[in-house]
């Protein structure tokens, strides 16, 4: 597995947030962390990059461990992580924001320039050189991904990437993403949306409460009415 998260917990202040939270990811692979909001899934990609250090448990990224490290030390190894609220640099440019992302090339990970990106993402290929605080929210959802892939990552983890998007550009956002999986990309995506993670993922983990209540494939998740009703179903 190339990415193992073994009993951890996380708390903000005093809330306890997470408690004994465990699931992995293999090479290649996209995994759909699923759960209403406040379930946990945030807090737990958080916990895995640093942003909210783990009080307890194990996180080991390609079998280092990684939950005592920070933030940017775990980027540094080859994790990505695009977050919700997507914090692009709104006065750069497109390429400007992609230039401010770039690292140097990994052993056996695909290395991205803003061409190939650009073939990837044909609309920023359109805007290269708008400021990102003229761009749709879509556009801006595309360009943090971007930017991530410019630091050469082996595994991203995407938080809720289909959120505020309309229909179209969720499909659209839907094809991009299988098209980094079949350039090697590993994925590990927060969601609310479940028609959105079957488009993309191979399995599905879902969190209720900050505690893990169903791991399987998304053919597994689909077959059960139970599991859906209880913990996706508002």
């Amino acid at each position: 597995m190339m990415l193992v998260v073994e009993g951890i917990s996380a708390y903000y202040g005093r809330a306890h947030i997470l408690a004994d939270v465990g699931l992995s990811v293999a090479r290649g692979e996209v995994l759909a962390l699923l759960g209403r909001n406040g379930a946990g899934k945030s807090t737990t990609l958080k916990s895995i990059i640093g942003l909210v250090p783990p009080a307890a448990g194990s996180v080991r990224f390609e079998e280092r461990e990684i939950a005592s490290r920070p933030s940017y030390e775990i980027a540094r190894l080859g994790l990505g992580y695009v977050p919700e609220e997507r914090r692009i640099f709104s006065e750069l440019t497109v390429l400007e924001n992609l230039e401010v992302g770039r690292q140097k090339p990994r052993p056996g990970v695909p290395e991205w320039t803003p061409e190939r990106l650009f073939a990837i993402f044909p609309n920023l290929a359109e805007m290269r050189n708008r400021p990102g605080g003229q761009m749709s929210g879509g556009e801006q959802q595309m360009l943090t991904i971007a930017r991530t892939l410019m630091g050469n990552p082996s595994l991203v983890l995407l938080d809720e990437p289909s959120e505020g998007l309309a229909p179209k550009i969720v499909e659209q956002m839907a094809e991009t993403l299988k098209a980094l999986k079949q350039e090697g990309l590993t994925l590990i995506l927060s969601e609310q949306n479940l028609h959105f993670a079957r488009l993309v993922a191979d399995r599905a983990t879902i969190i209720e409460k900050g505690r893990i209540r169903f791991t399987g494939t998304m053919a597994e998740l689909m077959a059960d009415d139970d599991a859906r009703t209880a913990y996706l179903t508002v």
